[in-house]
């Protein structure tokens, strides 16, 4: 199972592609035992994106508790999942743009609704890892 392949595709899943980390680690162990499947699936994806680097490429930031999947991140694994069709010249090109580009921006403020919306992810997920 790769690692790096597997946080991004459990944080896609996620509705605004937040988890806190005891989340990310219940979901890894569920697909880490789900059988060969997932694993050489996550190799086969792993391939196409041979350098991939989760936190260097800022394809994913660590933020309150959890991880987040952004922006650039559902870019590259859109693109390790449909590599297969399309142009591959021109497609290569534009994803190692994104993988070499900078850190992405930062917010610079957060807004009430913001730090209320943080607060309550952060509520449930306490209540769902008290349930488990």
């Amino acid at each position: 199972m790769n690692f790096q392949v597997t946080v991004l595709k459990i944080l896609v899943s996620y509705p605004d592609g937040f988890a806190v980390v005891a989340d990310l680690k219940r979901d890894m162990a569920i697909l880490a035992t789900s059988g060969r499947d997932w694993a050489e699936r996550t190799k086969r994806l792993a391939a196409r994106m041979p350098d991939l680097d989760i936190f260097s490429q800022a394809l994913v930031e660590r933020l309150n508790g959890g991880w987040r999947i952004t922006e650039k991140g559902r870019a590259v694994l859109d693109f390790m999942e449909n590599r297969s069709s399309g142009p591959q010249r021109e497609r290569d090109a534009s994803v190692e743009d994104l993988a070499t580009a900078g850190p992405a921006p930062r917010l610079l403020a957060s807004t009430r609704v913001d730090r209320s919306q943080r607060l309550q992810r952060r509520r449930a997920a306490r209540a769902r890892a008290k349930a488990s």
